[in-house]
């Protein structure tokens, strides 16, 4: 039996008339509620709270699964190769505890959060997470004074923390629906209309439906996905051969927003599926939920919930990496102001 947030979400694609119905009121009453906090937060009277370094926040008006860690990490990389000192400050979703927390080499992903974890290991800046995201910016800039700005992953809709530029992350699937609602309703945290407030957005996964359905701008950047060699677990360095595969048994495991998209890249790649598992985003995966398999293969974001792989030696992992067009970082130090230290 499908449980609600599935119901949700495949109505949130193919709309139900009766739901619809039902539903639209909720969703005029918290459309009237999200204009009011931004209305408060523009009109000074939301206390919101200013970072002595700029502050770019990397968000999305969806509920999720946009692709937006990659599109996060993309810029910080980029935002590096430029010789800027970059940090990273993040709600923290799925965490155990609260307070805030400046990530090390030994956090673990109960304590930070996976996305924020993964962010970590990709790009090396420091990081940290809290639910009050100014709260972890000022501990991050005691540990790392010497930063010249900071990243918030998501945080679009999270007004206490002051920002200089917002960047939005919107899927193409989506340009060209006119049937899109706010929650609970539809997916969306914020109306269409506040992608024209942002400084940039950027529209992942597909340039020719963009294009369809949006003019080209001056701040409309676009996002594709590259995967990596897929590397086994407990040895990076070790890299999976897929034309020695014939013969075993295949299986992919997922706990991400659209794990559909994750097994049907695997697919295209060749490698031969036996067995897909599904799990719900963020959850806390463990060996249990793996299936009896030759080779497991698992997303990045799944494989830092495992401190070192002990015991897991048939599973894989399938690195993926966001190449945004034109550059995401040349844009942001444009409109921050400041000098790349290098070229």
């Amino acid at each position: 039996m499908p449980k609600l947030h599935q119901i949700a979400e495949r109505h949130w694609q193919r709309p139900y008339p009766l739901l619809s119905f039902l539903l639209k009121p909720f969703s005029w009453l918290f459309g009237r509620v999200a204009a009011k906090r931004r209305g408060n937060f523009l009109a000074g009277r939301l206390k919101s709270e200013r970072l002595p370094v700029p502050v770019v926040v990397v968000g999305n008006i969806h509920a999720g699964g946009v692709g937006k860690t990659p599109v996060v990490s993309a810029l910080v990389s980029g935002l590096q190769a430029r010789g800027l000192r970059a940090g990273i400050v993040s709600r923290g979703y799925g965490r155990k505890g609260g307070g805030v927390c400046v990530l090390t080499a030994q956090t673990a992903a109960d304590e930070a959060g996976d996305e924020p974890l993964l962010l970590f290991r990709q790009t090396g800046a420091p990081t940290a997470v809290g639910s009050r995201r100014a709260e972890a910016g000022r501990a991050l800039l005691a540990a790392f004074p010497d930063l010249d700005v900071i990243v918030a992953d998501d945080g679009l809709q999270h007004y206490a923390l002051r920002r200089d530029v917002e960047i939005a992350v919107f899927p193409a699937a989506d340009t060209g629906r006119r049937d899109l609602d706010l929650l609970p309703n539809g997916g969306l945290r914020e109306p269409l209309a506040r992608l024209g407030s942002v400084d940039a957005v950027v529209v992942s996964g597909g340039r020719e439906l963009a294009d369809a359905a949006f003019r080209p701008a001056e701040n409309m950047f676009y996002s594709r996905v590259e995967v990596g060699e897929i590397y086994r677990l407990q040895n990076r360095a070790e890299k999976l051969d897929s034309g020695r595969l014939n013969g075993l048994r295949v299986a992919a495991v997922a706990g991400i927003a659209k794990p559909e998209r994750f097994f049907e890249t695997l697919k295209n790649m060749g490698i031969p599926l036996a067995q897909t598992v599904s799990l719900p985003d963020h959850v806390a995966v463990s060996a249990a939920d793996f299936p009896a398999a030759d080779v497991v293969v698992v997303t990045e974001k799944d494989a830092v919930k495992f401190s070192d792989g002990t015991g897991l030696e048939n599973v894989w992992v399938l690195p993926v990496c966001a190449i945004i067009e034109p550059d995401l970082a040349d844009f942001v130090i444009g409109r921050l102001n400041i000098t790349a230290r290098k070229t």
